[in-house]
This record gives C-alpha cells, structure tokens and sequence, in this order.
C-alpha cells in the first residue's frame, strides 16, 4: 500500500464509520428487515414476538449509530444484536411447544376440548411473506422451507439460546464458523462444540407422530381439500387424509390423530358450528395455509382459525388450526370478517 494512502486509513476508517453510522441514523435498515424477521422467528419460535425482536433491534441500532465502530458489516452488528434481543426474550417465557409435547392424543370427544394454555406456550405461525428469501432458486426456496417447518421451529426450542444462534447461523444461514464466533464472542471451537451439542439434542429428539418428508403445494389437493372442507363433505375428506394424520388446535391442549378420528370429532357440536365455513389462502412456514371463517350469525363471515396443511405423498398429514385469530390474521394481513 503506498505510503500516502498508508497514512490516511484512519480518516478513511473514520468516514466510513461515520457514513455507516448516518444510515443507521436515517433508518436505512429496512433492507435486513426480512432475513432479520427468519432469524429472529427461529430464535423465539413465535410470529408476533419475532416482529418485536427485529422492530427493538432497530430501535437499539438506531440509538447506538454512533457507537458503531465499522469492525464488522451493519448486517453482522443487526445479527448480534438481533442475539441479544432474542436472548433476552427467552429469559422471560417458558420454551414453546406444540400440542403433541404437552400430551398424547385424545379421542375424537369434544370434552377434551376444555383445557386452553395460554399463548407463550405454543410455537405459532408466521407469514411467508414475512420471511421468505428474495430470489426465486428452488433450491432456496426448498431449504427456507425446511427451515422453517413448524417441526423444526419446535426442535430448535429444546436447543439453549447460544446453541440454537450457532445451529441457525451456521446450518440454516450458512456462516462459517467463524463469522458465528464473532458475532456470538466465541470461539470458533466452542461454536463448533455448540453444533456438535445442538445435533445431538436435535438427533435425540423423538418424531413428531406423523412425522415424514413434507411436499411442496400441491395444487390439485389442496383444491379438493378446499372444496371437501367448504361442503363439509367429510366422506371426501377422509379420502385426502393420510391414515395417521394429525389434527391440532393450540390454545387448545387436545389433539386428534387418523383420519377417521379426525373427521369423526368434526361433526360433534362444537366442532361441527365449522359448517358452511369459507377458506381464505395463503402461505405459513414454508406450507399451504388458510384462514378459516365461520358463518356469523349476525351475517356474513368470522374469523376463526388459520390452518397450516401438511401434505406428503399425495396426502394432507396435518391440519394445524391457530385459533387465535384476532391477533393472527392480521399478522397475515387477513381481515378478521367476510361479508356474505
């Protein structure tokens, strides 16, 4: 390096700090808002709070703009703090489940339907479009969505909050190791060490109850699924289930396994008021959902639950109902009544 120039890197350093810094300032961070929303909902398990963790990222970026010293990108500073914003979240709730780790299926009776879990108990869904990558390369496209399958969303909350940062950084993200190490002040080998830890908890783990190799959306079913569930021909729609297939319906701790069971509790008379219902799509980790509207009686149409479909081989293997409505749908950008 020539010596001239030699002697101005630190005017040089100092004015692209400093221009960084102005963009932090002016808020240019919307660009990282996506993958930052995917880190954050993997870390946290939960839509809503992942939403929280990137706006409070910002927050914290824009009020230490002038702290940033240049020795990494904006975007590995957002990373680490986006950590420390997740990190201390999970010091503040319980690790989130699904329905099938807090007890074992019930029988199709309408009765176990009365225990409700509040709602920083479950994984919950987040919108695609929320997170999903920029580009179009189904290769991508494939591994986002594997990524981001309720079933691995809920393996990686067995995982403690520097091991899940090092697995989805590394594994899902594709950092070297020692990028993570940076990011997370660690070593490389104890991030490494914290992979090797982070499979082996992950390995352990027993199968979800329906457990298989997900498909993409398959047009067709989900079609026939749409048109089954809005006649509320439940004769067609065993047709379309997998023979193990699983139903759940978190707040509610009662899930329902095989298809038959499935379609035996819909025709109870609480389930059965889904009569008549009308079904909205759209798209939910990495799978085909839909919002679900009941028949209001006062006219038209209520929201009432989204569903993720689970499809493999041809068949629907779960159907997630969140029914927390009045606070998802319009995460999903849903509205929350349908006219007639």
């Amino acid at each position: 390096m020539p010596q001239d120039l030699l002697q101005r890197v630190p005017e040089l350093t100092s004015r692209a700090v400093a221009a960084t810094s102005q963009q932090l300032a002016d808020g240019d961070l919307e660009q990282y808002r996506r993958e930052l929303t995917g880190y954050c909902y993997r870390m946290l398990g939960s839509g809503s709070e992942a939403e929280d963790a990137v706006q409070e990222t910002f927050v914290r970026a824009w009020r230490n703009a002038d702290r940033f010293e240049g020795r990494s990108s904006v975007r590995s500073w957002l990373y680490r703090i986006a950590t420390n914003v997740c990190t201390d979240m999970q010091r503040q709730v319980q690790r989130r489940a699904r329905p099938f780790e807090v007890g074992p299926a019930s029988p199709p009776d309408e009765k176990y339907l009365s225990t409700l879990l509040p709602e920083n108990v479950w994984i919950t869904p987040i919108p695609d479009a929320r997170i999903e990558p920029a580009g179009n390369d189904p290769a991508e496209v494939a591994e986002h969505r594997e990524s981001v399958r309720l079933a691995f969303i809920s393996a990686l909350q067995h995982l403690p909050a520097r091991q899940r940062a090092a697995l989805i950084l590394c594994e899902v993200l594709r950092w070297q190791a020692a990028e993570a190490a940076e990011l997370l002040a660690m070593s490389v080998a104890a991030v490494n060490s914290a992979l090797q830890r982070a499979r082996a908890t992950l390995a352990a783990l027993p199968s979800e109850p329906h457990a298989r190799r997900l498909d993409g959306p398959d047009a067709e079913l989900l079609e026939r699924y749409v048109d089954a569930f809005q006649r509320y021909d439940l004769d067609t729609l065993v047709t379309l289930l997998h023979e193990d297939a699983v139903q759940t319906m978190p707040p509610f701790v009662m899930w329902v396994q095989g298809a038959v069971n499935i379609t035996r509790f819909m025709v109870l008379p609480g389930p059965d008021a889904c009569r008549g219902s009308r079904l909205v799509p759209t798209s939910a980790n990495g799978c085909p959902a839909f919002a679900q509207y009941k028949p209001d009686p006062s006219g038209g149409y209520s929201s009432w639950s989204l569903q993720v479909i689970e499809t493999s081989s041809g068949r629907i293997t779960g159907i997630h109902c969140f029914i927390d409505a009045a606070n998802i749908f319009p995460a999903f950008g849903l509205a929350l009544h349908l006219d007639a």
